[in-house]
């Protein structure tokens, strides 16, 4: 691919909302001075990704999705500093913000003010469209690309990108380890991250999920304890007990009954986004002066900390490899809880449009 021209690359994309996906060739622009070229080998599938795709959340169509990517630089611009060709890289939610207000000026470039550029489905610096992972190739500025350590397989790697900073971020700024006690509630793509996460913080942890099908999963995660949320002795018998609760579950949840099961100045955080709002009653919040909160993926720096961190205790996401022309097959297993933990694209298998 030659690095000074706009190239066009083989993708698949959603054309209008609610479309299956298909075959496409999108356009990457050329190289700029500090910009990065992604051979792209993996990109998960995110929960997000199929919301999207079915313009849930307001899309931009034709929409290629993909914001859990995972490759290999293969040309760098003449004032890149910070990544050389043949790295091993990752690509997460976004590629650029404002770089000037406050937020990103804290490394809390997921909340700047004048909003992120999203990996897809945004307008980029080019007033173009954003195209994400699911495609060959990306470019990218520098300082958006992370470095995937040498201690994780880049298949693995690939949905840490979201699903790993999205329970590594408030599990460390609500301080989860040694003596603290913390739950994880849903064990899916994002849960089951927030076990192995947890556990290698040195926290005791605990699985609340609907049922008690995946047991013996959270257990071989990490999990101490594994309770039924179905089962109402559960709330009877864990009152008063978690310093930090994460809730992954995109559903409305019973909130009070949720904040019931926090020690006095506990924290409920919601990663997980029900399409509808949710209630509280504001004595629950009131009564141990516990907190309601939310969080939302992590900054740069925080996404290279999450990736160090798994590398060094040996964390990768439980996967399962599809190719391209699996992935409308893929969108509906989610949807119906039918993949442990994620699916990931191997972008090898995505064949010219």
């Amino acid at each position: 691919m030659n690095a000074q021209t706009v190239t066009s690359v083989p993708a698949y994309a959603v054309p209008a909302a609610g479309a299956p996906l298909e075959r496409a060739t999108i356009p990457r622009r050329p190289v700029g001075e500090h910009d990065v070229l992604i051979e792209i080998k993996y990109t998960g599938v995110c929960h997000t990704d199929i919301h999207r795709a079915g313009d849930e959340t307001g899309g931009i169509f034709p929409m290629v999705p993909g914001h859990e990517i995972a490759g290999v630089v293969t040309a760098v611009g003449s004032g890149v500093t910070r990544h050389r060709t043949g790295d091993r890289v990752g690509v997460g939610c976004m590629v650029d913000s404002c770089r000037e207000c406050d937020n990103c000026r804290a490394g809390l470039e997921q909340f700047c003010a004048n909003g992120a550029v999203e990996t897809y489905n945004s307008t980029g610096r080019d007033s173009g469209p954003t195209y994400g992972g699911y495609s060959t190739h990306i470019v990218v500025d520098e300082n958006y690309v992370l470095r995937i350590p040498e201690g994780i397989s880049l298949d693995e790697a690939a949905p840490l990108l979201c699903a790993g900073v999205t329970l590594y971020s408030p599990l460390t700024h609500w301080n989860a380890g040694p003596g603290k006690n913390v739950a994880i509630v849903g064990l899916g793509g994002l849960g089951h991250m927030g076990v192995k996460i947890a556990h290698a913080m040195g926290a005791e942890v605990t699985v609340l999920s609907r049922s008690l099908r995946k047991k013996d999963d959270g257990e071989r995660l990490g999990a101490d304890h594994f309770y039924a949320t179905s089962d109402p002795a559960t709330f009877e018998q864990l009152a008063g007990g978690f310093d930090l609760i994460v809730n992954t579950v995109s559903a409305n949840l019973d909130l009070d009954a949720y904040l019931s099961l926090l020690k006095t100045n506990g924290t409920l955080v919601n990663v997980g986004a029900p399409p509808a709002p949710s209630r509280v009653t504001m004595f629950s919040l009131m009564g141990g002066r516990k907190t309601l909160a939310g969080s939302l993926i992590g900054g740069i720096a925080e996404t290279q900390e999450m990736l160090d961190f798994c590398a060094a205790h040996g964390l990768g996401s439980d996967i399962e490899v599809i190719s391209g022309e699996q992935i409308n097959e893929a969108y509906e297993r989610v949807l119906a809880a039918d993949v442990r933990y994620r699916f990931v694209i191997d972008a090898s298998t995505i064949p010219a449009g």
